[in-house]
Order: structure tokens, then C-alpha cells, then sequence
């Protein structure tokens, strides 16, 4: 498994390499938190979860746990789906619950739940994986149960709220790298994408974690370019009031690193999107862009041609003098690029090309 470098920035809780030396303030992470606490997506008001807070606030809730965990595998669906909810409710709320629910055997029970029919079912057999997933000690435990291939099954078949789930579930599993090349081959990616381009919101920012995260992997870049990610990254990047520009432009830079994924963000019409961001956007996006683009046009005199005709040295020229220090470094760097002789270059490019032919 050939695992490549990314941005240097802090990430919840972790940091991360350089990619082309692009680099971000720590403060101002692209991806927030990825997790299932949403105000309403569960009743909160019955006597039971009264209770069951109560209980969550006590120093003991080893006894609930192991009740909890034996109703997973009743036969009663009813059953099944309280106890899963209070399960999903006690990781929430009390974290260090996460592992004492683990090490109680809920992991493998909660995995059949995902693949219920029952839709409601598998979705608090997903958002009660998320919720154990959140402690890093339970990752390896999920993953080796089997979680991977139900997850994507709800990714593809279930509620918004369980695909949206499954994507976050799917992201923290693949934190352990050894899970990232299982969780690509499991058919995850172009559901990401999918999510990535017609989910809602949250849909749409989960996906695009779990992405940039599932992507560090070469043989999973693959698989996002050939499943058509560029074109929702273009369409997101394009539109600032989406904001999704940081994010998409993030798994971008992961992606551009591979031949096919610099010839489809040119096809989907990304060489203006991407100068028009070193022209308006903020510094973060600014120095991202230059960098995605300093990417395309190394090895390209054509795509250079395109950049330049497309009006980039001046807006690059004043990155160059007011940008970060990073961003006027790229910036200057593709200037001397833009701005090298090409007509000769261009020529015996079309000549390789004609003789390959």
C-alpha cells in the first residue's frame, strides 16, 4: 500500500505531512469534527432516556452497558432499536463509555444491526459504531469485526442520516492506514463521491473527510478520479457560498498528484476555477490554488498555456507580493514557469504526439 504526503496541518487531533511544502495555519482546520451529535436526531424525552441520562451521569453504568448489550440480541426489533439508541446515546455523551462498550461485546452484535432491513434499525446500528469509533482504542476492534462491508451497504442503501454516518464511521476507521486500501476495495469511494455531489451539507462535508482521508492512498486517488470526483470538485470549488471551497480544493491537491486526475480537472474545466480562487479567494484558499497549480503545470507546457491564457501572472504576481510566505514562493515559481519561452516546446510536443500516432 503506497501511502503519499498531504498538507502539514492540524486535523482533528492529528497532524499531518506536507504536500509540495503547502502548508496551513493549525488554527483554521478545513474539516471540522466529524461525529453524530445533531440537536434532534433523537427523542430525548421519554422516561427511558431520562433514565438513561441519569444513568450516563452515574460513575457506574457497567451494569446498563451489559443490559444494553444482551437486548442487542433480542428478538425483538423494538428491543434491538432501544437499546441501540441508548447505546449510541451513553458514547455520545459519556466518552469514556466508548471503550467499556466495546470491551462489553457490542461491536459484533451492533455490526448485524447495520445490515438490517429495518431501516431506522440500521441507522442507530451506525450512529452507535460512529459514536465507539470516536475512541481510538475501538477502531482496530471494528474494523477487524467485519464493520467495513456493512458500512458501505448502509453508505449505498440507507437514510441520508445513516449514509452520512457510514461516511464519518468510514472516516475514523480509516485513520488506521491499514484500513484505507480494505475500506477503497469495499466499493466505498464512488459512494463518497455520490454523497460528495448530491448529498446535503453535512452529506457533502462528511464525504469530502472521509475522501481526503481515504486518499492519501495512491490506489484509492485512483479509484476517486475514475469514479468522477473531479466534477463535483470543480462545481464546489466554483461556488463560494457553498463553503466547500477549502475542503474540495484540500482533496484536490491530494489527487492532482496522479497523471489522470490533472487531465480530468482540466476536462471539467478546473484551470479557471482555480485562478479565479488565487484572484478573489481567502489566503488559505489562495495558497492552496497556486499550489494545485503549480502541480498541473510542471510537467505541462500545455496545460501552462492554459493557465497563463487564462489571465493568471497578474493576480499571481500580487499573491507573489502580499500572499504568506509559502504562497509567494509557489506563486513565484509558477510565474518563471508561465513566463518561460513556449512556442518550441509546443512544437515538438505536437511532433511526439504526431509520430506516436
Amino acid at each position: 500500500m503506497e501511502t503519499e504526503n498531504r498538507p502539514s496541518y492540524s486535523y482533528m487531533g492529528r497532524n499531518f505531512s506536507e504536500l509540495s511544502d503547502l502548508s496551513v495555519n493549525e488554527d483554521s482546520s478545513a474539516f471540522s469534527e466529524c461525529n453524530s451529535d445533531r440537536s434532534g436526531e433523537f427523542p430525548t424525552t421519554s422516561s427511558q432516556s431520562r433514565q438513561l441520562v441519569m444513568a450516563c451521569a452515574s460513575e457506574n453504568s457497567d451494569e446498563l452497558i451489559r443490559q444494553l448489550v444482551s437486548d442487542l440480541q433480542s428478538c425483538s426489533i423494538e428491543e434491538q432499536k432501544q437499546a441501540a439508541l441508548e447505546i449510541r446515546l451513553i458514547a455520545k455523551n459519556k466518552p469514556e463509555n466508548r471503550l467499556k462498550i466495546a470491551k462489553s461485546g457490542a461491536v459484533k452484535p451492533l455490526i448485524s444491526l447495520i445490515s438490517s432491513a429495518d431501516p431506522q434499525l440500521q441507522e442507530y446500528g451506525v450512529t452507535a459504531i460512529l459514536n465507539l469509533s470516536l475512541c481510538d482504542e475501538n477502531k482496530e476492534v471494528i474494523a477487524s469485526s467485519g464493520a467495513i462491508k456493512p458500512l458501505v451497504r448502509a453508505l449505498r442503501l440507507g437514510t441520508p442520516t445513516a449514509k452520512e454516518n457510514s461516511a464519518c464511521a468510514l472516516l475514523r476507521l480509516s485513520q488506521v492506514d491499514e484500513n484505507k486500501s480494505a475500506i477503497g476495495r469495499s466499493g466505498a469511494i464512488p459512494l463518497l463521491v455520490n454523497l460528495l455531489e448530491s448529498g446535503g451539507i453535512r452529506g457533502k462535508k462528511d464525504a469530502s473527510t472521509a475522501l481526503y482521508s481515504l486518499c492519501s492512498v495512491k490506489e484509492n486517488k485512483i479509484r476517486a478520479v475514475q469514479a468522477g470526483i473531479m466534477k463535483p470538485l470543480v462545481e464546489l470549488m466554483a461556488d463560494f457560498g457553498s463553503n466547500m471551497v477549502d475542503k474540495s480544493a484540500y482533496v484536490l491537491s491530494l489527487l492532482v498528484s496522479v497523471a489522470d486526475a490533472r487531465t480530468a480537472l482540466v476536462e471539467e474545466g478546473g484551470i479557471p476555477v482555480l485562478v479565479e480562487i488565487v484572484e478573489v479567494g481567502s489566503q488559505r484558499q489562495k495558497e492552496i490554488a497556486v499550489a494545485i497549480l503549480l502541480q498541473v503545470c510542471e510537467d505541462s507546457v500545455v496545460y501552462r498555456t492554459m493557465v497563463a491564457r487564462e489571465g493568471a501572472i497578474p493576480p499571481l504576481v500580487a499573491l507573489s507580493q502580499s500572499g504568506t510566505n509559502r504562497a509567494k514562493q509557489k506563486a513565484e515559481t509558477l510565474i518563471e514557469l508561465l513566463r518561460q519561452p513556449r512556442s518550441g516546446n509546443v512544437a515538438a510536443t505536437a511532433k511526439t504526439s504526431a509520430v506516436s500516432v
